[in-house]
């Protein structure tokens, strides 16, 4: 098997069990990385001792984090497992690289208040609902028109970290915005229909169970780009979500008008989120559902006020 059937091959496992398009770049050139580190060798003729020999030359000669040497391990394990079918033992003499215990950037209220007062538009919704429900940037990025719900004031986050569903609130004040927004996609969709487009990329091989579903208009995406554009898997021409990399440089942005001297990203709104309705005296437990945390301990970053009762959670953003 060559390296670019290799590849192929990987990519197509990858695909199979539905990761994400960011994870299938990365696994695919860690593999490569670790092929070339060992002068193009077949991974088929390196076991353990080679495999440990890159991870150790990732930790010491490149100095990187843990989280990236661990990213490069479980890229690696795959490509013995589901694609290779070799069963590997334990990784003796493997150095891990040392994992820092950062503790999150947390804007005060009114820290928050002052970089929402310079972000508008799209790019101020979406950090508004971080802020209001505690999204990921990717999961708001990532929400279809289906997610929302009017009615009972929720928003639905689809394929969350682990691939869980969870549920959060819809904060007060950012209703009538996502009303408008849907609006808009609405608009934009019934142009791309009449112009023989309007199909969107379903989850999970969605398309092949329910054809007609991709031109739905509940299935486009909430926060659509400006332009179509080519889906690198299927080769469809779509309304993909905007990118990460605008709302990221309009935060920034943002921040330095607000004067703001903490480092200050889209997930510190996820932070401060968390950190608020705790200061409010939510109890952790509720605060951890809503951030879809798979263990408490993780939500006890946040810790500042702790064993005090809620029940009917308010967005911080309505406060």
């Amino acid at each position: 098997m060559g390296k670019s059937k290799l590849i192929a091959s990987l990519r197509t496992e990858i695909r199979r069990r539905n990761y994400s398009y960011k994870t299938e770049q990365a696994y695919c050139n860690w593999v490569i990385r670790y092929v070339t580190f060992h002068k193009l060798t077949h991974p088929g003729k390196l076991h353990e001792k080679e495999i440990v020999e890159f991870l150790n030359y990732l930790a010491t000669n490149r100095n990187v984090a843990a989280s990236t040497q661990n990213q490069a391990l479980c890229a690696i394990i795959f490509l013995y497992k589901h694609v290779l079918n070799i069963h590997l033992n334990d990784f003796e003499n493997l150095k891990r690289a040392k994992k820092y215990k950062n503790l999150p950037v947390v804007l005060t209220e009114n820290e928050a208040k002052r970089v929402l007062f310079y972000l508008d538009g799209i790019t101020g919704l979406i950090v508004r609902i971080m802020y209001g429900a505690g999204l990921r940037i990717s999961e708001a990025l990532r929400l279809r028109i289906k997610d929302l719900d009017f009615s009972y004031r929720q928003i639905i986050v689809r394929s969350g970290k682990g691939q869980k569903d969870r549920i959060t609130m819809m904060p007060e004040l950012l209703v009538q915005p996502l009303k408008s927004q849907v609006r808009l996609c609405k608009k934009n969709h019934d142009v791309d229909l009449a112009n023989g487009k309007g199909k969107t990329i379903l989850p999970h091989a969605l398309s092949v169970k329910y054809p007609n579903a991709e031109r739905e208009f509940r299935w486009q995406y909430l926060f659509q780009s400006q332009n179509m554009s080519k889906d690198p898997r299927s080769g469809i021409i779509h309304r993909h979500h905007i990118s990460t990399t605008t709302v990221q440089r309009a935060v920034k942005l943002a921040a330095k008008k607000a004067s703001i001297t903490k480092n200050v990203t889209s997930h510190t709104f996820r932070h401060s989120f968390a950190t608020h309705l705790l200061r409010s005296g939510y109890d952790i437990r509720t605060v951890q559902e809503l951030l879809g945390h798979k263990n408490v301990e993780t939500t006890m970053i946040y810790t500042h006020v702790l064993n005090r009762g809620g029940f009917g959670v308010r967005s911080p953003l309505d406060s």
